[in-house]
């Protein structure tokens, strides 16, 4: 067995297509578990610089939980780069008005930033409901951890 580090070449792993269902899940536990299939660090051959994460599809993004008071207390802002361009909206009217927005932020916000993390940014498929025009592509469906909501950690 050679004792060498696998570096793996650009398009050399192949890339599949998976479906979550983000319907009753925590937004930042699901958004650690795609951020790491997109970024690949769920693979054997996972090398930080190549491209070798899957292209993801959630949907459901309309029924994400929000733990506590995080709703009203959570912003999301985008600033337009111009004096008082600063806009400022929270959790909540972000998931009544635009759910797709509220997730891909939190997802998009834990890849790296630069060429890399902007190419991995294009695998990532947000949908509010149930359904999604990639069925061609044949998703695999992988469910995230399970998490009680009830259960208090210290």
């Amino acid at each position: 067995m050679p004792r060498q580090t696998f570096f793996a070449k650009p398009g050399q792993i192949p890339t599949t297509w998976r479906h979550v269902d983000a319907e009753g899940k925590v937004l930042g536990r699901l958004a650690t578990e795609v951020a790491t299939v997109l970024m690949g660090k769920h693979r054997p051959e996972y090398t930080p610089n190549v491209l070798s994460g899957d292209c993801v599809i959630v949907t459901n993004a309309s029924k994400i939980v929000l733990t506590g008071n995080k709703g009203n207390l959570k912003t999301l802002r985008h600033w337009s780069g111009y004096p008082g361009g600063l806009k400022v909206q929270k959790y909540n009217d972000l998931l009544q008005s635009n759910p797709e927005r509220v997730v891909t932020a939190a997802i998009l916000r834990m890849i790296p930033r630069g060429r890399l993390g902007r190419r991995i940014a294009r695998n990532l498929r947000v949908f509010a409901g149930a359904a999604h025009e990639h069925q061609a592509q044949t998703p695999v469906a992988f469910d995230t951890k399970p998490v009680s909501l009830s259960a208090k950690s210290n």
